[in-house]
């Protein structure tokens, strides 16, 4: 774990020499800022690796606020969690606001700064991609499995995020920009998906840090695609892969965040606490009082509500009281290196929580046992499986929640997952995936003063991005 960090934060220099985003229309091609640049730098086994960690230094993300800096994974609370019914901002004003309301406009900065941010590391997974040909036999697999992980996991989350969007398999020359602009239907994105996943099912291994591609990493988000996607029974096949190679849910809920390196944990993005560089800002943003703007999200009544209800264990973890406005609660999970802040919630030991190294997962093993209870109810509205049962009942034990569960709806799968990975960003893509979306965002919405329709399941394609494209790049149905 900590070698991985290291390595990122050694590269995080050489991602700034030649793929720093300096404008909007750069962001698949960036121009060198020093000299050393992609165009001359891939000449040996050593600089291509260089590049794949310089790939997970992207997902990262850089620890500012410049509207021309890569942002990574640091961002998607915001087009994820606040447009759910699991947190809101703290004042219902401004840019962040529009994702509480449903009133998100294709001028968004956000949701420019997250499209902008994610495509940026698509480009450096096809720049290791493009220059397979110096390493070594021995590795050239592994690594081509390693740059198609990243890039199936950041496309993945792009297609769910914007439908239809543009597919850049390579990197791109003045003679093809026109790819960066046209959209390409949802389903070839998804095969593209399917194919980069199941390359690095084949080529990976596990054993190796959880900050890196791993072949069950691969499994569980290739699984969570067929979700996606209805394909249940190869869905399930890969998920019972994963309950066979040695991952376990921590006894204690708290250590899954805590704990790094722990034995739940299959793929996480790595932070360092205390550097601009390799730090993150998520931990103090779920708070108040303690981020860039005091913090931004607030804990929903509605999502208070599902964790004091079904939560049992968890609920202590995921959410508190907001010792400044007592009125309100704020994210637990994410408290900045384990510190609580002190009795004013803003006294921190020596550290500065806006730059906090709690790592972020992206998945864990609770969500290959749900996911499993949902690759067998396979659509349905209930199921009674003595494999989905046992998958469910692991994690409701854990919780502290152990009354024997005989049958298993929809319903109770869907709330299940809500308080497990409660402000992971999964709720969201739930929702939508099993089909609740819909009913339950429009509920949320009119009870809280929102315009929801079904529009509001997309987001819009940044409306830069259309006037640099001259009218090529088109928008999402219900944005002006």
């Amino acid at each position: 774990m900590k070698t991985i960090k290291k390595q990122i934060k050694i590269i995080a220099l050489l991602g700034v020499l030649f793929s720093t985003v300096s404008c909007s229309d750069d962001f698949l091609n960036p121009v060198p800022t020093a000299a050393v640049s992609g165009a001359n730098y891939y000449n040996t086994e050593e600089q291509v690796f260089s590049g794949i960690i310089n790939m997970y230094d992207g997902i990262q993300g850089v620890n500012d606020t410049r509207s021309d800096t890569n942002h990574g994974i640091q961002m998607e609370f915001y087009v994820t969690e606040m447009r759910s019914d699991n947190t809101r901002t703290k004042s219902g004003e401004g840019e962040a606001s529009d994702f509480d309301f449903f009133r998100v406009q294709p001028e968004n900065g956000l949701v420019a700064d997250h499209y902008r941010s994610f495509y940026n590391v698509i480009f450096r997974a096809n720049k290791v991609l493009e220059n397979l040909d110096v390493v070594s036999a021995a590795n050239k697999n592994k690594y081509e499995a390693e740059a198609r992980f990243i890039r199936a996991y950041t496309y993945f989350n792009m297609v769910r995020l914007y439908g239809d969007i543009p597919l850049v398999d390579k990197v791109l020359t003045p003679e093809d920009l026109e790819i960066q602009f046209t959209r390409v239907p949802t389903n070839q994105i998804y095969d593209f998906i399917i194919e980069d996943f199941k390359f690095a099912v084949e080529h990976l291994e596990n054993g190796g840090s959880k900050n890196r591609a791993s072949k069950a990493g691969a499994q569980g988000l290739l699984a969570k695609v067929y979700l996606t996607t209805k394909e249940y029974i190869k869905a399930q096949l890969l998920l019972e892969d994963v309950m066979e190679s040695g991952y376990i849910l921590e006894p204690n809920y708290s250590d899954v965040f805590y704990k790094e390196d722990n034995n739940e944990v299959i793929f996480s993005i790595g932070f360092i606490q205390g550097i601009t560089q390799d730090s993150q800002n998520f931990s103090a943003e779920f708070l108040n009082g303690v981020g860039r703007t005091v913090g931004v999200n607030y804990v929903t009544n509605d999502a208070k509500a599902a964790l004091d209800l079904l939560g049992g264990d968890r609920t202590s973890v995921s959410y508190r009281n907001d010792l400044v406005q007592i009125t309100q609660n704020q994210v637990a999970k994410y408290l900045p290196n384990g510190e609580d802040g002190g009795a004013d919630g803003k006294t921190f030991d020596g550290i500065d929580p806006r730059l906090a190294g709690n790592d972020w997962i992206v998945l864990r093993y609770s969500d290959i046992l749900l996911m499993h209870v949902e690759a067998i109810l396979a659509g349905g509205t209930e199921t009674s499986s003595g494999a989905a049962i046992t998958s469910f009942q692991k994690v409701r034990n854990r919780a502290g929640l152990p009354t024997p569960v005989t049958e298993i709806t929809l319903q109770e799968l869907l709330d299940e997952r809500r308080v497990e990975l409660a402000f992971e960003n999964h709720r969201l893509f739930d929702l939508i995936r099993l089909g609740k979306a819909q009913e339950v965002l429009s509920a949320f919405s009119a009870a809280t003063g929102g315009s929801f329709s079904s529009t509001d399941l997309l987001l819009p394609i940044p409306q830069n991005e259309i006037g640099l494209s001259n009218g090529v790049l088109t928008q999402n149905p219900g944005y002006n």
